[in-house]
């Protein structure tokens, strides 16, 4: 049983940074991959990074690419996501989630199956 808390999530202006982050507890972290994903008002979850188990496999989704940056610290058991140069449009509850079944970052939400409650990013015109 893998247990996520998000933490970080905030109100900032455009053009503004916040950084998530995402404890993990139980069982191997560096074991796993981890992901980020959003959900704003009326729309689908979305997938926004993700980072293999030993951090040399990452992948963003075109909207944050160049913006946003995902990494981990498996002696912590943490991911970690910093969001730069933030729009209106990345406002969203923000989910970390895990997959215990594989090494590599998968950009399905179906492809995980421990999700953290989520933090609510708000970025303000």
């Amino acid at each position: 049983q893998v247990q996520l808390v998000e933490s970080g999530g905030g109100l900032v202006q455009a053009g503004g940074s916040l950084r998530l982050s995402c404890a993990a507890s139980g069982g191997t972290f560096s074991r796993y991959a981890m992901g980020w994903f959003r959900q704003a008002p009326g729309k689908e979850r979305e997938f926004v990074a993700g980072i293999s188990g030993g951090g040399t496999s990452i992948d963003y989704a075109d909207s944050v690419k160049g913006r946003f940056r995902i990494s981990r610290d498996n002696a912590k058991n943490t991911v970690y996501l910093q969001m730069n140069i933030l729009k209106p449009e990345d406002t969203a509850v923000y989910y970390c989630a895990a997959d215990t079944t594989w090494l590599r970052a998968g950009i399905r939400a179906t492809e995980y199956n421990y999700w953290g409650q989520g933090t609510q990013v708000t970025v303000s015109s």
